[in-house]
């Protein structure tokens, strides 16, 4: 533990000390619930971005339409050491994807220009769980 928390706790008697340990951990609590509110932000950020963008046209978040589900999407990328980068190149590229009935067409791209937002659309998508793996 660090050196100020015992100096802290050591310096209350021992019913004080409880009292202070609480306060200590309330503390502690809401800072955490704080850092988990600028990520829903960021979430919510990113799901905008991907509704402007149309992204939500040809992927579900849980089910495949033209496009894998988001979900599917992160379980094949985030083994793969540079998973960010592929998924930002192909949401800024433009290259070309295949559908299930064999035709192909360019990818849309992100309607962004900001780096940043591009960015946490990515890790946003790459920090969804409970897709299969291809």
């Amino acid at each position: 533990m660090p050196t100020f928390i015992n100096q802290f706790i050591a310096s209350e008697t021992k019913s004080g000390r409880h009292r202070r340990i609480v306060l200590l951990l309330a503390a502690i609590a809401a800072l955490l619930d704080a850092s988990s509110l600028v990520a829903a932000a960021d979430a919510v950020a990113a799901q905008d971005l991907a509704k402007a963008s149309g992204c939500f046209k040809c992927h579900g978040l849980d089910k495949k339409k033209d496009g894998p589900a988001l979900r599917d999407a992160a379980a094949k990328f985030k083994p793969h050491a540079d998973a960010e980068d592929k998924l930002v190149y192909h949401v800024t590229s433009g290259e070309r994807v295949k559908f299930p009935d064999g035709h192909e067409e360019d990818h849309k791209k992100v309607k962004t220009n900001d780096p940043k937002q591009t960015k946490n659309l990515v890790e946003w998508i790459l920090s969804l769980e409970g897709g299969t793996t291809y």
